[in-house]
């Protein structure tokens, strides 16, 4: 079974910066694509961000782009997502999640592996 454990989140004002991690854990199979997604109080999960093995593709949802950016270190299994010039509206709890495969069941939220979430909140 292939385990995500994120870490990172925590209590910032608007404008500062977060990274948050995913450790990788378990036997993965190649190709897999890793992602993030947040859930807001009284809103739905939805997509944050994705990268691919190599780290040569990238997807971010329009509200994130410029100011997050995702990144994998494939020698220490982990993704992070690098988020700078937080808003109050990125306050969420955010997921780490992988597919085991190209990546479109990830992108349309139905990931293998889920992590348990940590929390992002940004106040103003």
């Amino acid at each position: 079974q292939v385990q995500l454990v994120e870490s990172g989140g925590g209590l910032v004002q608007a404008g500062d910066s977060l990274r948050l991690s995913c450790a990788v854990s378990g036997r993965t199979v190649s190709p897999y694509v890793m992602g993030w997604f947040r859930q807001a109080p009284g809103k739905e999960r939805e997509f944050v961000a994705t990268i691919n093995r190599s780290g040569g593709n990238t997807d971010f949802r329009d509200s994130v782009k410029g100011r997050f950016t995702i990144s994998m270190d494939n020698a220490k299994n982990t993704v992070y997502l690098q988020m700078n010039s937080l808003k109050p509206e990125d306050t969420a709890v955010y997921y780490c999640a992988a597919e085991e495969g190209l990546g479109k069941r990830l992108r349309e939220g139905r990931p293998d592996y889920w992590g348990q979430g940590t929390q992002v909140t940004v106040s103003s």
